[in-house]
Protein backbone atom coordinates (compact mmCIF):
# COMPACT_ATOMS: atom_id res chain seq x y z
CA UNK A 1 0.00 0.00 0.00
CA UNK A 2 2.76 2.11 1.19
CA UNK A 3 4.57 1.61 -2.49
CA UNK A 4 1.64 2.11 -4.64
CA UNK A 5 1.67 5.88 -2.63
CA UNK A 6 4.75 6.07 -3.50
CA UNK A 7 4.49 5.55 -6.62
CA UNK A 8 1.54 7.55 -7.73
CA UNK A 9 3.72 10.92 -5.68
CA UNK A 10 6.86 10.33 -7.87
CA UNK A 11 4.54 10.37 -11.32
CA UNK A 12 3.31 13.69 -10.31
CA UNK A 13 5.30 16.50 -12.14
CA UNK A 14 6.16 19.88 -10.05
CA UNK A 15 4.25 22.83 -10.94
CA UNK A 16 6.05 25.94 -11.49
CA UNK A 17 5.08 29.54 -9.98
CA UNK A 18 4.97 30.33 -13.78
CA UNK A 19 2.70 27.55 -14.68
CA UNK A 20 0.50 28.36 -11.43
CA UNK A 21 0.26 31.94 -12.61
CA UNK A 22 -0.50 31.03 -15.86
CA UNK A 23 -3.60 28.77 -15.09
CA UNK A 24 -5.53 31.40 -12.97
CA UNK A 25 -4.73 33.91 -15.78
CA UNK A 26 -5.60 31.68 -18.70
CA UNK A 27 -9.30 33.00 -18.44
CA UNK A 28 -9.66 36.49 -19.40
CA UNK A 29 -10.89 38.76 -16.59
CA UNK A 30 -14.13 40.99 -17.00
CA UNK A 31 -13.78 44.42 -18.40
CA UNK A 32 -14.05 46.46 -14.79
CA UNK A 33 -17.42 48.09 -15.02
CA UNK A 34 -17.91 51.80 -16.35
CA UNK A 35 -19.14 54.85 -13.71
CA UNK A 36 -21.98 54.81 -15.61
CA UNK A 37 -22.70 51.05 -15.21
CA UNK A 38 -21.88 50.81 -11.79
CA UNK A 39 -24.32 53.87 -10.77
CA UNK A 40 -27.21 52.15 -12.57
CA UNK A 41 -26.13 49.30 -10.27
CA UNK A 42 -26.51 50.92 -7.27
CA UNK A 43 -29.25 52.75 -8.14
CA UNK A 44 -30.90 49.12 -9.39
CA UNK A 45 -30.16 48.14 -5.97
CA UNK A 46 -32.33 50.68 -4.16
CA UNK A 47 -35.09 49.69 -6.43
CA UNK A 48 -34.91 46.47 -4.84
CA UNK A 49 -35.17 47.36 -1.81
CA UNK A 50 -38.37 48.87 -2.51
CA UNK A 51 -39.45 45.46 -4.11
CA UNK A 52 -38.39 43.63 -0.48
CA UNK A 53 -39.79 46.10 1.53
CA UNK A 54 -42.88 47.72 -0.16
CA UNK A 55 -43.63 50.01 2.49
CA UNK A 56 -41.02 52.22 1.48
CA UNK A 57 -43.86 53.77 -1.18
CA UNK A 58 -45.90 54.88 1.58
CA UNK A 59 -44.51 58.39 1.41
CA UNK A 60 -44.32 58.81 -2.91
CA UNK A 61 -47.99 57.64 -2.68
CA UNK A 62 -50.43 57.96 0.41
CA UNK A 63 -48.26 61.25 2.20
CA UNK A 64 -48.45 63.07 -1.60
CA UNK A 65 -52.27 62.33 -2.06
CA UNK A 66 -52.72 62.86 1.84
CA UNK A 67 -51.32 66.84 1.16
CA UNK A 68 -53.01 67.57 -2.41
CA UNK A 69 -56.66 66.84 -0.49
CA UNK A 70 -55.93 68.36 2.51
CA UNK A 71 -54.67 71.12 1.81
CA UNK A 72 -56.89 72.11 -1.22
CA UNK A 73 -59.64 71.76 0.57
CA UNK A 74 -58.33 73.01 3.90
CA UNK A 75 -57.08 76.57 2.57
CA UNK A 76 -59.13 76.90 -1.02
CA UNK A 77 -62.39 78.45 0.48
CA UNK A 78 -60.55 80.85 2.17
CA UNK A 79 -57.38 81.70 -0.15
CA UNK A 80 -59.30 81.57 -3.27
CA UNK A 81 -63.20 81.45 -4.02
CA UNK A 82 -63.06 78.01 -4.23
CA UNK A 83 -60.83 74.72 -4.03
CA UNK A 84 -61.01 74.38 -7.68
CA UNK A 85 -59.62 77.62 -8.17
CA UNK A 86 -56.96 77.31 -5.82
CA UNK A 87 -56.02 73.78 -6.76
CA UNK A 88 -54.19 75.71 -10.16
CA UNK A 89 -52.09 77.98 -7.86
CA UNK A 90 -51.06 74.94 -5.14
CA UNK A 91 -50.43 71.66 -7.06
CA UNK A 92 -47.22 72.59 -8.46
CA UNK A 93 -46.63 74.11 -5.40
CA UNK A 94 -47.72 71.61 -2.97
CA UNK A 95 -45.79 69.41 -5.59
CA UNK A 96 -42.40 70.56 -5.40
CA UNK A 97 -42.81 70.53 -1.38
CA UNK A 98 -43.81 67.03 -1.45
CA UNK A 99 -40.60 65.75 -3.32
CA UNK A 100 -38.39 68.08 -1.66
CA UNK A 101 -39.46 66.59 1.33
CA UNK A 102 -39.02 63.11 0.78
CA UNK A 103 -35.37 63.66 -0.73
CA UNK A 104 -34.44 63.45 2.91
CA UNK A 105 -34.87 59.48 3.18
CA UNK A 106 -31.33 59.46 0.83
CA UNK A 107 -29.70 60.37 3.81
CA UNK A 108 -31.56 57.54 6.16
CA UNK A 109 -30.69 55.29 3.41
CA UNK A 110 -27.16 55.96 3.78
CA UNK A 111 -26.82 55.73 7.05
CA UNK A 112 -28.77 52.62 7.43
CA UNK A 113 -26.15 50.61 4.61
CA UNK A 114 -23.47 52.03 7.04
CA UNK A 115 -24.52 50.61 10.44
CA UNK A 116 -24.85 47.72 8.77
CA UNK A 117 -21.79 47.53 7.77
CA UNK A 118 -22.69 47.35 3.87
CA UNK A 119 -20.52 50.12 3.38
CA UNK A 120 -17.18 48.55 4.14
CA UNK A 121 -18.38 46.14 1.45
CA UNK A 122 -18.69 49.00 -1.39
CA UNK A 123 -15.51 50.09 -0.72
CA UNK A 124 -13.22 47.32 -1.23
CA UNK A 125 -14.85 46.65 -4.71
CA UNK A 126 -12.99 48.30 -8.01
CA UNK A 127 -15.56 50.44 -9.34
CA UNK A 128 -15.70 54.45 -9.62
CA UNK A 129 -16.36 55.72 -6.29
CA UNK A 130 -18.94 58.24 -6.25
CA UNK A 131 -20.80 55.27 -7.83
CA UNK A 132 -22.50 54.24 -4.61
CA UNK A 133 -23.76 57.45 -4.06
CA UNK A 134 -24.82 58.48 -7.35
CA UNK A 135 -26.47 54.75 -7.06
CA UNK A 136 -28.81 56.09 -4.18
CA UNK A 137 -30.15 59.47 -6.13
CA UNK A 138 -30.46 57.50 -9.46
CA UNK A 139 -32.86 54.92 -7.35
CA UNK A 140 -34.39 57.33 -5.75
CA UNK A 141 -35.34 60.00 -8.80
CA UNK A 142 -37.55 57.47 -9.97
CA UNK A 143 -39.74 57.48 -6.70
CA UNK A 144 -39.56 61.29 -7.11
CA UNK A 145 -41.49 60.72 -10.72
CA UNK A 146 -43.53 58.18 -8.64
CA UNK A 147 -45.01 60.83 -6.54
CA UNK A 148 -45.26 63.69 -9.20
CA UNK A 149 -47.39 60.94 -11.02
CA UNK A 150 -49.49 60.63 -7.88
CA UNK A 151 -50.28 63.70 -6.99
CA UNK A 152 -50.93 65.13 -10.91
CA UNK A 153 -53.28 62.11 -10.82
CA UNK A 154 -55.07 63.29 -7.94
CA UNK A 155 -54.99 67.10 -9.03
CA UNK A 156 -56.89 66.24 -12.61
CA UNK A 157 -59.29 64.27 -10.81
CA UNK A 158 -60.41 67.28 -8.44
CA UNK A 159 -59.76 70.06 -10.98
CA UNK A 160 -56.36 70.76 -12.05
CA UNK A 161 -55.94 71.14 -15.35
CA UNK A 162 -52.47 72.31 -16.89
CA UNK A 163 -52.46 74.78 -19.83
CA UNK A 164 -48.28 73.88 -20.88
CA UNK A 165 -50.17 70.77 -21.64
CA UNK A 166 -48.70 67.13 -21.39
CA UNK A 167 -45.22 69.05 -22.46
CA UNK A 168 -45.58 71.42 -19.87
CA UNK A 169 -45.46 69.05 -17.27
CA UNK A 170 -43.07 66.89 -18.36
CA UNK A 171 -40.94 69.91 -18.51
CA UNK A 172 -41.92 70.75 -15.01
CA UNK A 173 -41.72 67.55 -13.35
CA UNK A 174 -38.54 67.13 -15.34
CA UNK A 175 -36.76 70.68 -13.67
CA UNK A 176 -38.08 69.68 -10.19
CA UNK A 177 -36.34 66.05 -10.47
CA UNK A 178 -33.21 67.92 -11.30
CA UNK A 179 -33.26 70.20 -8.55
CA UNK A 180 -34.46 66.95 -6.08
CA UNK A 181 -31.05 65.18 -7.45
CA UNK A 182 -28.80 68.64 -6.80
CA UNK A 183 -30.98 68.63 -3.33
CA UNK A 184 -30.27 65.12 -1.82
CA UNK A 185 -26.56 65.70 -1.92
CA UNK A 186 -26.83 67.20 1.12
CA UNK A 187 -28.69 64.39 3.11
CA UNK A 188 -26.13 62.04 1.77
CA UNK A 189 -23.47 63.87 3.58
CA UNK A 190 -25.38 64.24 6.98
CA UNK A 191 -26.39 60.78 6.44
CA UNK A 192 -22.16 60.09 6.61
CA UNK A 193 -21.83 62.50 9.16
CA UNK A 194 -24.45 61.55 11.54
CA UNK A 195 -24.68 58.74 13.86
CA UNK A 196 -28.08 56.98 13.65
CA UNK A 197 -31.36 57.53 10.92
CA UNK A 198 -33.27 59.40 13.82
CA UNK A 199 -30.58 62.25 13.69
CA UNK A 200 -30.35 62.28 9.61
CA UNK A 201 -34.62 62.74 10.15
CA UNK A 202 -34.48 65.66 12.57
CA UNK A 203 -31.60 67.72 11.17
CA UNK A 204 -33.13 67.14 7.82
CA UNK A 205 -36.73 68.59 9.15
CA UNK A 206 -35.35 71.40 10.73
CA UNK A 207 -33.83 72.11 7.39
CA UNK A 208 -36.59 71.39 5.12
CA UNK A 209 -39.60 72.55 7.13
CA UNK A 210 -38.24 76.82 6.70
CA UNK A 211 -37.35 76.10 3.28
CA UNK A 212 -40.32 74.72 2.46
CA UNK A 213 -43.00 76.45 4.22
CA UNK A 214 -41.07 79.49 3.77
CA UNK A 215 -41.68 79.90 0.06
CA UNK A 216 -44.65 81.03 -2.29
CA UNK A 217 -46.09 77.22 -2.20
CA UNK A 218 -49.45 78.21 -0.49
CA UNK A 219 -49.62 81.76 -1.22
CA UNK A 220 -48.26 84.83 -3.00
CA UNK A 221 -45.50 86.17 -0.92
CA UNK A 222 -46.57 89.85 -1.83
CA UNK A 223 -48.85 89.48 1.35
CA UNK A 224 -45.99 89.01 3.61
CA UNK A 225 -44.56 91.10 5.39
CA UNK A 226 -41.47 93.27 3.72
CA UNK A 227 -38.69 91.33 5.72
CA UNK A 228 -40.06 87.88 4.99
CA UNK A 229 -40.61 88.48 1.61
CA UNK A 230 -36.94 89.10 1.21
CA UNK A 231 -36.31 85.94 2.70
CA UNK A 232 -39.17 83.84 0.34
CA UNK A 233 -38.42 85.71 -3.09
CA UNK A 234 -34.81 84.26 -2.78
CA UNK A 235 -35.53 81.14 -1.57
CA UNK A 236 -34.47 78.47 -3.73
CA UNK A 237 -37.97 76.62 -3.20
CA UNK A 238 -39.63 79.46 -4.16
CA UNK A 239 -37.63 80.11 -7.66
CA UNK A 240 -38.55 76.03 -8.25
CA UNK A 241 -42.09 76.62 -7.39
CA UNK A 242 -42.40 79.52 -9.71
CA UNK A 243 -40.76 77.91 -12.34
CA UNK A 244 -42.79 74.42 -12.37
CA UNK A 245 -45.99 76.69 -11.86
CA UNK A 246 -44.82 78.78 -14.63
CA UNK A 247 -43.83 75.55 -17.23
CA UNK A 248 -47.07 73.67 -15.94
CA UNK A 249 -49.32 76.91 -16.81
CA UNK A 250 -47.88 77.09 -20.53
CA UNK A 251 -45.76 80.19 -19.76
CA UNK A 252 -41.89 79.97 -20.06
CA UNK A 253 -40.17 81.43 -16.60
CA UNK A 254 -37.03 81.58 -17.58
CA UNK A 255 -35.40 83.62 -14.79
CA UNK A 256 -36.91 81.11 -12.60
CA UNK A 257 -35.96 78.25 -14.10
CA UNK A 258 -32.18 79.33 -14.85
CA UNK A 259 -32.27 80.09 -10.76
CA UNK A 260 -33.15 76.80 -10.54
CA UNK A 261 -30.61 75.19 -12.16
CA UNK A 262 -28.38 77.56 -10.85
CA UNK A 263 -29.14 76.57 -7.16
CA UNK A 264 -28.98 72.37 -8.72
CA UNK A 265 -25.33 73.25 -10.14
CA UNK A 266 -24.48 74.83 -6.71
CA UNK A 267 -25.60 72.31 -4.59
CA UNK A 268 -23.79 69.92 -6.32
CA UNK A 269 -20.30 71.86 -6.67
CA UNK A 270 -20.54 72.57 -2.84
CA UNK A 271 -21.97 69.44 -1.14
CA UNK A 272 -20.72 66.94 -4.07
CA UNK A 273 -16.99 66.58 -2.98
CA UNK A 274 -17.75 67.35 0.57
CA UNK A 275 -19.84 64.05 0.81
CA UNK A 276 -16.95 62.06 -1.62
CA UNK A 277 -14.38 63.27 0.92
CA UNK A 278 -16.78 62.21 3.96
CA UNK A 279 -17.12 59.20 2.01
CA UNK A 280 -13.61 58.47 1.79
CA UNK A 281 -12.51 59.18 4.75
CA UNK A 282 -15.42 56.44 6.95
Amino acid sequence: MSTATTTDTKDLAPVSADSLAHLLVAKERPARPSAWSASLTFGWRAMLKIKHVPEQLFDVTAFPIMLVLMYTYLFGGALASSPREYIQFLLPGILVMSVVMITMYTGVAVNTDIEKGVFDRFRSLPIWRPSVMVGYLLGDALRYVMASVVMLTVGMIIGFRPDGGFVGVVAGIALLIVFSFAFSWIWTMFGLMLRSEKSVMGVSMMVIFPLTFLSNVFVDPSTMPGWLQAFVNNSPVTHLASAVRGLMAGEWPGADVAWSLGWAALLVLVFGPVTMRLYNRK
